[in-house]
């Protein structure tokens, strides 16, 4: 009897237990920072000397160093375990909380050393692809030279390509003969990180593919677009050879712009650090990863962040970054709306992404993608995660990647 997948390896729980005792020495300091801005308060900060005389921060330094110990030793014990599970399979379930769990805080996971941090890596039904031909040969018996790979989004799966029955890259096999492989990433890390790691496991996966790529195609959801355009920058510098394959990428709703809700968690860091007593709270706002606030505007380029406070409020930082160069690219947006431009479409657009945003539309003309008028297109009555499973959707995925490939630059 086969075993039954497991919902949490040895691993998973020691890092858990490390994330808790960070998340439990932080709290410590949240509640040290209140009191004292309380004793600080004028007319008490006498009162408050004479009570504490210095203990008080001595008694928070003990209880946070405790908490920091803990941690470490918890990553310590996961680190010797290892982060796979052993050899049980792993639920569904647990994969996609993890992917949730990295696109929230996964900079800091990847920084402390904390096994949930995912890696990059290909995969094929929920397992890690050896990037080398005979690993490969055996994994794609049928491989040919057609690839389309599909990168997820924010805090998401690539188990979840799979939803309500359906999935892009399992039909676009089905239909067009390509071969699908799905990108798994942490997508908590900076955008043009993921982007970099994107294209040097590209440039593996292409040496190493059993049959030559004569069509490498990307499909990119959400943040994934994002990356991708990132992976490219990457490549072009780096003198990759997969850059010079690739002749398509489709963005489903990607926010080339960025995202009005990331806008709302920055103003809720200003807003918070100008009160007296809230001003403690203001790291709550800051649990935000670096991923996330890359959506802030769509930074995709390392010195778009480089150098400045990722949570302090500024205009966008963005150098011009235009769609590749000698590559098909195509836009899908998304709106709840049942037409675009009423008032639920301005409002909600597909509930996280705005249309002007997928579609790369931006006043400032050195911003704006540019997409073709037949290189874009809009989902009614369509939420952003329902751009994984609509069929009219899919429907044109399969027309663009129908078309004959673009002439070379």
């Amino acid at each position: 009897m086969p075993a039954k997948p497991a919902a949490l390896s040895l691993a998973d729980v020691l890092g858990l237990g490390r994330l808790a005792a960070d998340a439990a020495h932080g709290v410590t300091g949240l509640v040290e920072e209140v009191h004292m801005a309380v004793l600080d308060t004028p007319g008490l900060a006498p009162l408050a000397q004479g009570l504490t005389g210095g203990v008080t921060r001595l008694v928070y330094r003990g209880v946070g160093g405790a908490f920091r110990l803990t941690g470490k030793g918890l990553g310590a014990g996961a680190a010797l375990v290892g982060a796979e599970p052993g050899d049980r399979e792993v639920s569904r379930g647990r994969e996609i909380a993890l992917a949730a769990l990295n696109g929230v805080v996964g900079d800091h996971l990847a920084e402390t050393g904390n096994p949930l941090a995912l890696p990059m890596r290909f995969r094929k039904d929920g397992q890690a692809l050896a990037l080398e031909p005979g690993a490969l040969a055996a994994a794609f018996p049928g491989a040919g030279g057609k690839l389309v790979v599909l990168a997820h989004g924010l805090c998401m799966s690539d188990l979840q390509w799979l939803r309500q029955n359906h999935d892009h890259g399992a039909a676009l096999a089905r239909d067009l003969g390509f071969t699908p492989v799905y990108l798994s990433y942490n997508s908590g890390l900076h955008i043009s990180v993921n982007g970099r790691g994107f294209a040097e496991a590209l440039e593996a996966l292409v040496a190493a593919w059993p049959a030559p790529v004569d069509e490498l195609a990307i499909v990119g959801h959400s943040m994934g677009g994002l990356v991708a355009r990132a992976a490219c920058r990457h490549a072009e510098a780096a003198g990759h050879a997969w850059r010079n394959r690739l002749t398509k990428i489709i963005f489903l709703g990607a926010p080339h712009h960025g995202a009005p809700l990331e806008r709302i968690g920055n103003w809720v860091d200003v807003i918070l650090g100008k009160l007296p007593y809230a001003a403690a709270f203001a790291w709550l706002g800051k649990l935000r990863s670096a991923g996330v606030t890359d959506l802030r505007y769509g930074l995709i380029a390392d010195e778009d962040w480089q150098g400045r406070d990722r949570f302090v409020r500024n205009p966008d930082p963005r150098r011009p970054a235009p769609l590749p160069e000698g590559v098909a690219c195509y836009a899908v947006a998304a709106t709840t709306a049942s037409s675009p431009g009423d008032l639920k479409d301005r409002l909600l657009g597909d509930g996280l992404v705005p249309i002007a945003s997928a579609l790369g539309r931006h006043d400032d003309s050195a911003h704006a993608l540019n997409f073709p008028a037949d290189r874009r297109w809009v989902a009614c009555e369509t939420g952003h995660l329902d751009l994984l499973s609509r069929r009219d959707v899919y429907s044109r995925i399969a027309e663009w990647l129908s078309e004959p490939r673009p002439r070379a630059s």
